[in-house]
């Protein structure tokens, strides 16, 4: 049986390039990644602009570190514990492995990100895999954001 499930990170200030969310699949589960959102609330105004890159990758087998780990939480109250575990906001990101980036997107930070993606183009990940969303870009300055991943665990 499939369940869905959230995992969000609040008000952490970001001063670095950093896996925003890693995603580690328990090893009797696969995961569909169902969307990522991302928003600031320190930054407005034009002289505020800036574009961060924002990569969606897997493959790594070396976890990242330094960051939070976030309770996913199940979107029908009263479904079992995810089985896997996420991380939020590694300053050291994961590494090693055969890492393949499956999507890159330029975010303006004056808007809010928000990617959904379709049933048929939802990345699937294996049992024991390790997803992240990357901020490949370094922020100009101090930048609170917050954030919230929506996947399906399957198994």
């Amino acid at each position: 049986m499939a369940r869905v499930y959230a995992a969000q990170f609040n008000a952490v200030a970001v001063t670095a390039q950093q896996d925003l969310f890693e995603v580690n699949v328990a090893s009797t589960k696969a995961v569909k990644i169902h969307s990522v959102h991302i928003s600031q609330v320190t930054k407005s105004g034009d002289a505020n602009e800036a574009e961060l890159a924002i990569l969606f990758k897997s493959g790594q087998t070396t976890s990242g570190s330094g960051g939070s780990t976030p309770t996913a939480v199940p979107r029908a109250l009263g479904d079992s514990a995810y089985a896997g575990t996420v991380e939020a906001n590694n300053t050291t990101k994961a590494t090693s492995g055969t890492i393949v980036t499956h999507d890159a997107r330029n975010w303006n930070i004056r808007v809010p990100f928000d990617i959904y993606w379709p049933p048929d183009q939802r990345i699937e990940l294996a049992p024991s895999a390790r997803f992240t969303v990357e901020l490949a870009t370094t922020p100009g300055s101090s930048t609170t954001m917050s954030g919230t991943i929506v996947l399906e665990e399957i198994g």
